[in-house]
């Protein structure tokens, strides 16, 4: 991280601010005249730059199945097909971060396309509408990921739970595999 900040330009200030180099000789307060946010340096939704997200949340498919009008999936049933279509079920639950509020309210995306979450969010899975699309069981799921590219984001996560996205950030939980990107 901090050789992404020296080579930006940034510099350690008081306490644990950052600021650019050639804004600090400029102000009364030296290392202050411009600090990164968290939502800048995790690319959070909010920020006044466009900034690039640092999360990317992945699932994988675990089965493919038909469900056929009228029958339900999930807790209580909470979702069942107005007419026949498939369903995807996928890990990413609470545990994972995949917020219970999001069950019928977001999208994933899988094989190149955006399908809706259906039914509750369980604790390590939830299920997937895929209709026609070509998915079978391997295939990744991302939940969230560069909105510039059109992929599932932050910032919808946020407008549906009224959480903000440094709280949804903080629900990834210990269950996700963490990576660091290249």
């Amino acid at each position: 991280m901090q050789e992404v900040l020296d080579a930006e330009g940034f510099l350690r200030a008081e306490g644990h601010r950052v600021g650019r180099r050639e804004d600090s000789e400029s102000r009364a307060m030296p290392g202050r005249a411009h600090t990164l946010s968290a939502t800048q340096l995790f690319g959070l939704p909010g920020s006044e730059d466009a900034v690039a997200p640092a999360l990317r949340l992945t699932g994988t498919v675990l089965s493919v199945k038909d469900l056929r009008a009228g029958e339900g999936v999930s807790y209580g049933y909470a979702f069942r097909a107005a007419a026949d279509t498939r369903i995807a079920l996928v890990t990413g639950g609470y545990a994972q971060g995949v917020v219970r509020a999001l069950g019928g309210s977001v999208d994933v995306a899988i094989a190149g396309e955006r399908r809706p979450i259906v039914g509750r969010v369980a604790m390590d899975v939830c299920v997937v509408e895929i209709a026609d699309a070509a998915v079978r069981r391997g295939d990744e799921v991302l939940f969230l990921g560069d909105p510039a590219r059109s992929e599932p984001s932050l910032g919808e996560w946020a407008r549906v739970t009224g959480l903000t996205a440094g709280e949804l950030v903080t629900t990834v939980g210990l269950r996700a595999i963490r990576e660091e990107a290249p």
